[in-house]
């Protein structure tokens, strides 16, 4: 036992040092906590045998998990392109078979309502006499010819049950039976039948039933009173 210096301060009675570990020891205890913390992360379930886990093991997880994440990337790739395929196919057919305006330059008159105490189930679009009109949508001509007080008219069916009248023309360019497209012509704007002067008169019938064109046909991209036609927006925006 050493006996104390006269000259060593009295602090240090009764005190003894801890001893330092060697630094393999400190080594020794910090791979130990990161190897318990890897095999707590992998779970019992992956390394049933802790004592046994070897570099080999983790690669394959680590490969494994790779090859999970490139497949998530693949079906995710893969969704994207079908929605976009999907959404090339509608654009598509809504360009092969659009919604347009019977005919260009015309006043809009008479809209759909009440008028002179009788219900106007269409709208008027006023336009010179002869100027030719066009089908709004594709279908099956059902009426052309006289029709009482709409005069000449042409009755056309949609694919999806709606039928457009077009009204006191002049005269009809197509025959029943016809199948038409949007865009083809149907007849001259005129005044015949109960007309008070030279107009296309245009209705709408769903379900045997007059709705009001303007909205109908707005949510179809036509807008009879601006005069404006989806299609047509959408090659002036690209």
């Amino acid at each position: 036992m050493r006996q104390r210096l006269s000259s060593e301060p009295d602090r240090y009675r009764g005190r003894r040092r801890v001893p330092t570990p060697p630094r393999s020891r400190y080594a020794a205890v910090v791979t130990t906590a990161f190897v318990g913390a890897g095999i707590v992360a992998l779970g019992a379930n992956a390394l049933p045998d802790a004592k046994s886990v070897s570099p080999s093991v983790l690669d394959e997880l680590r490969q494994a998990s790779v090859a999970s994440q490139d497949a998530a990337d693949r079906a995710s790739t893969g969704d994207r392109a079908t929605r976009d395929e999907r959404s090339g196919d509608e654009t598509a057919a809504t360009q092969q078979d659009p919604w347009l305006l019977p005919l260009h330059g015309y006043d809009f008159k008479s809209p759909y309502g009440v008028r002179f105490g009788k219900l106007h189930t269409g709208v008027d679009l006023v336009a010179p006499e002869g100027t030719p009109y066009q089908a709004i949508h594709s279908g099956t001509v059902t009426k052309a010819g006289w029709f009482g007080g709409y005069g000449y008219a042409v009755i056309v069916k949609h694919a999806d049950g709606s039928e457009a009248i077009y009204g006191h023309s002049s005269a009809v360019t197509v025959k029943e039976g016809q199948e038409v497209k949007a865009g083809d012509q149907l007849g001259l704007v005129g005044n015949t039948g109960h007309s008070y002067g030279s107009h296309l008169h245009l209705e709408v019938h769903v379900n045997g039933q007059p709705l009001d064109p303007v909205p109908w046909l707005q949510d179809r991209g036509v807008d009879i009173k601006l005069e404006t036609e989806a299609l047509y927006s959408d090659v002036a925006a690209s």
